[in-house]
């Protein structure tokens, strides 16, 4: 009987722990983002950029900046277009978001592409690239407020 307490006990914490973790799930937000970035690179890449982020109404001008390392090579520019959610404020959209991937561009092309820094925020972007670059390659990119 008193093995059958403790059981009933954990199953209970259990599930409000489980219920808990959907509360702050649920109680995340989202907000849309766009920017312009530039990409340049031999072997090595470097990109920079800017634009605003749009979250509860009000705008937040931000900053891009990144560097790829691998088969990179040409220059592009790509302007980005999306959603960021699993944010609660703002803020949550600043931070270092990693890729690996690939792609190319011959004129015009188009990218999709999904992120995640350490806050949780996840971008899913797509873009209109202009220029001449092909990538195969591992990548950073940085996002800060102005």
């Amino acid at each position: 009987m008193h093995h059958l307490i403790r059981f009933r006990t954990v199953l209970v914490a259990l599930a409000a722990l489980t219920m808990m973790g959907f509360s702050t799930a649920a109680q995340a937000d989202s907000g849309t983002i766009s920017f312009v970035i530039y990409k340049a690179g031999f072997f090595v890449g470097g990109s920079a950029g800017e634009g605003t982020l749009r979250f509860h109404g009000k705008r937040y001008p931000i900053s891009i900046g990144g560097i790829s390392a691998g088969l990179v090579f040409g220059a592009s520019k790509t302007r980005f277009h999306g959603t960021v959610t699993h944010i609660r404020r703002a803020r949550d959209v600043a931070g270092v978001y990693g890729a690996a991937g690939g792609g190319g561009a011959l004129g015009v092309g188009a990218q999709t592409i999904v992120l995640s820094n350490d806050k949780g925020a996840v971008l899913k972007l797509t873009g209109q690239q202009v220029g001449v670059q092909i990538n195969v390659d591992l990548s950073g990119m940085s996002i800060a407020f102005k």
